[in-house]
């Protein structure tokens, strides 16, 4: 993010505006798609930055592509955006707000890689068990990286457990190195 405190900023008033309109999860979830469409599509986010393109036709660009999918809110608040001319942040103030809504619902993310996919079921066991240890409501991102072997790798704000099969072959040959099993000979 270059203008995380900008972003912030924003993202705290439209957090504020939803909840005192009650209609934090529509926001939200335009937030969401917001986030990802300027994940997806590198040219919106560089429509949104050009200093050529005015404010005026960003917002028409914006409107045909979210036309009925956003509400009203999130548009008066991305017509705001254009009129300040801070346009080119929305997608850091789509992260930001994403963060403060997590915190504000008491909310923690967390990632999770395995091996192979799984299944609805195990899914939920983790997101159980996870919840439990936290004292809070999980949300997990899964992905796959077969070069894990088996088992997985949970990732929490600032911690990492590393449950993985290459971890455990990895340390094995660390062990390896160092000799202990052999005896110094005097």
């Amino acid at each position: 993010m270059q203008n995380p405190r900008l972003a912030g900023r924003y993202a705290k008033s439209l957090i504020e505006l939803a909840v005192e309109k009650n209609q934090l999860e529509a926001v939200h979830s335009d937030m969401l798609l917001l986030k990802a469409i300027s994940r997806s599509n590198a040219d919106v986010v560089a429509l949104l930055k050009s200093p050529v393109i005015k404010a005026d036709k960003k917002v028409k660009i914006l409107g045909a592509i979210l036309d009925g999918k956003i509400s009203a809110i999130t548009s008066g608040f991305i017509r705001l955006l254009a009129v300040k001319g801070r346009e080119g942040v929305l997608d850091e103030i789509a992260v930001a707000f994403e963060e403060q809504y997590n915190v504000l619902k008491n909310i923690t993310r967390v990632k999770l890689t395995t091996a192979a996919p799984l299944d609805s079921v195990l899914l939920a066991l983790i997101r159980e068990k996870v919840e439990t240890s936290a004292g809070r409501k999980v949300e997990i991102e899964t992905s796959v990286n077969p070069d894990l072997i088996g088992g997985f790798v949970l990732e929490t704000g600032n911690e990492l457990f590393d449950a993985s099969v290459v971890r455990d072959l990895k340390d094995i040959k660390k062990q390896f190195l160092k000799n202990i099993y052999i005896p110094e000979i005097r």
